[in-house]
Parts: structure tokens; C-alpha cells; sequence
């Protein structure tokens, strides 16, 4: 019988983490689901090198990042026994942001993105795998509330990402400047500002081909 520590080793072995576990959502899991678990990658590396390896990212067809995650979510669900949710799904579009602050290991952050436990502002998912079988993650506390001076809250260059929202036109010029060019190679400034996103920190090429998708 499958368990949470065979999900882990597997979505280890695609360089994928449980993020956190919410209640299973009956618009969205299969009838008998027991955990709806929020699938992300790993920070480095590994998970940038496998998806420019495959298929997807070589084939030359639009969406790949989707499509590998569809493909890999998919063959795991059905590992499972479970069903696979993703991002990209609907309408009705899958309430991931609900269940990212169901999970315990989720927040809101000070600057209203979301922050997670061990990845930080750089917390996004490839889509959640609703499981026949408990999976547990342990208890977090939010970094937040131990976060001396909350740097988030002041890299924005031009202020378009503050605890007062977010001026997406504004964010959007600024990349189209020469000073924007760094964002736009290491990503958003916001994000590598979190004191935990460090340890989840993404490599450039990967920041840079996420920004492009955002910034065309």
C-alpha cells in the first residue's frame, strides 16, 4: 500500500516537494480523496536541469513548464491512485491560493504575496495531487513574525510591491527599463529579498525565462 514517505521519495526523485496539505476540495478531488496535496520544486538546480532535459522544454511547442508538470503530475497520480490539479485548469479555475493558506506552512506575506515556511516569497506550484491516504507535513511557524525588518516590504525599486499592493502597470515600465534588466535576469527584487527565499533561491536562467513569460 502507497505512503507518505513513498510520495516524498517520489516527488524527490523529480526534484519536486510536498509544499503543505489541505482538506481535499470535493469541487476539484476524486470522491475518497484524504489529502490535497500542493506540489512545488525544489530550490537550485535540479528541477531547471530536468525540465530543460525533457521533451517538453526540447520540442519547441508552447507551454512546456505546464506540460511537463501535467505529464509528471499525472503519471504520479495515477501511481497514486489519486487525481492531479493544476494552475492552469478551468474554469472553474482550482482555488490554489485558498488551499496554500489552508495548509499551516502558507501565509500571506507583508507585502500580500504568499510566503512559505521553508521556500519563502518564491513559493509556486506546479499543481496538487489529491491522494487516497493521509500525508502529513510538520508544523511551521510563519517567517514573517520572526523576520527582522522585513525587507520585502522596501526592495521594490520603484515601489510597485508594497504592503499597499501591488501597481502591476508600474512594475511593468520599470522592466522596460534599464534598470528593470535585473529583475528581469534574477527576478523579481521583491522575492530575493526574503531572508528565507535565499535557501529556495532559483537559478538565474530559470529567473529569467519566468520573467519573460510574465514580461514578454
Amino acid at each position: 500500500m502507497a505512503s507518505a514517505s513513498d510520495l516524498h521519495a517520489a516527488l524527490a526523485a523529480e526534484a519536486l516537494v510536498a509544499l503543505g496539505t489541505a482538506p481535499p476540495d470535493p469541487a476539484f478531488c476524486p470522491a475518497g480523496s484524504r489529502a490535497l496535496v500542493l506540489v512545488g520544486t525544489r530550490g537550485g538546480s535540479a528541477w531547471w536541469d530536468r525540465l530543460t532535459a525533457s521533451a517538453e522544454w526540447r520540442d519547441g511547442a508552447p507551454d512546456p513548464v505546464d506540460r511537463w508538470s501535467k505529464r509528471i503530475l499525472g503519471a504520479l497520480a495515477r501511481r497514486f491512485a489519486g487525481g492531479a490539479v493544476f494552475p492552469s485548469d478551468g474554469p472553474p479555475w482550482p482555488p490554489f491560493q485558498r488551499w496554500a493558506r489552508e495548509t499551516g506552512r502558507i501565509w500571506q506575506s507583508p507585502v500580500q504575496l504568499l510566503v512559505h515556511a521553508e521556500a519563502g516569497l518564491w513559493v509556486a506550484f506546479r499543481g496538487a495531487l489529491a491522494l487516497p491516504f493521509a500525508v502529513s507535513l510538520p508544523a511551521a511557524e510563519k517567517p514573517c513574525d520572526r523576520c527582522v525588518g522585513r525587507p520585502c516590504q522596501t526592495a521594490c525599486p520603484v515601489g510597485a510591491l508594497t504592503s499597499d499592493g501591488y501597481n502591476l502597470p508600474e512594475c511593468h515600465a520599470f522592466l522596460d527599463t534599464l534598470a528593470g534588466a535585473e529583475c528581469l535576469s534574477l527576478g523579481c527584487a521583491v522575492r530575493r529579498a526574503c531572508p528565507v527565499s535565499q535557501s529556495h533561491a532559483r537559478v538565474p536562467a530559470q529567473s529569467s525565462y519566468h520573467m519573460s513569460r510574465f514580461h514578454p
